[in-house]
């Protein structure tokens, strides 16, 4: 098997959903790699996963980050004509997965140091890369780059959801 390379990104430019080139180091590029970093560590958590359940959830979550990346790498025009878009429904989701999980650990009030264990500890660390795309995809959001609400509102609530998964990972007792 050959490996083709097309090159086209040598000079520091990569292209959008729509065709549009931009450089690399911009705005949605940062965002929409800061969720590949997030998934990939993900992709840790859910190979270590320790729990029932765990898996299928970091899952779900990883497609939904591919749905994201793909509207944050989509101009605002072109989003129905490729029709991916982060909606009410992924976030409410996301807060029935977070409620049934709250319900099976105990949070402490105290301070948490990542590391208990491995899959914790990756769900950790993708918790705090979703914390960086937020602030990115804010950023976007305020210079009116992105318009999509709920993107913030997927974002904020995943990170919520992460923290407690972390927890359920990491918690001792028996499912």
């Amino acid at each position: 098997m050959s490996v083709k390379f097309s090159k086209k990104g040598d000079g520091g430019f990569t292209s959008l959903r729509g065709g549009q080139r931009v450089p690399k180091s911009g705005p949605r590029p940062d965002a929409y790699g800061t969720l590949d970093e997030a998934s990939s560590a993900l992709g840790m958590a859910r190979a270590s996963a320790r729990k029932p359940g765990t898996g299928e959830i970091i899952l779900n979550i990883q497609k939904d980050l591919l749905l994201l990346g793909a509207e944050l790498a989509t101009e605002s025009e072109d989003l129905a004509k490729f029709g991916c878009q982060i909606t009410t429904r992924h976030v409410d989701q996301l807060e029935l997965c977070l409620e049934e999980l709250q319900a099976k650990v105990p949070l402490k009030n105290e301070f948490i140091y990542p590391g208990d264990a491995l899959s914790g500890a990756a769900i950790d660390l993708a918790r705090t890369i979703i914390r960086r795309a937020e602030r990115k995809a804010a950023g976007l959001f305020h210079q009116k780059v992105i318009s999509n609400p709920e993107v913030l509102r997927y974002l904020n609530r995943l990170a919520d959801l992460l923290f407690v998964l972390a927890r359920y990972e990491e918690n001792s007792s028996p499912p």
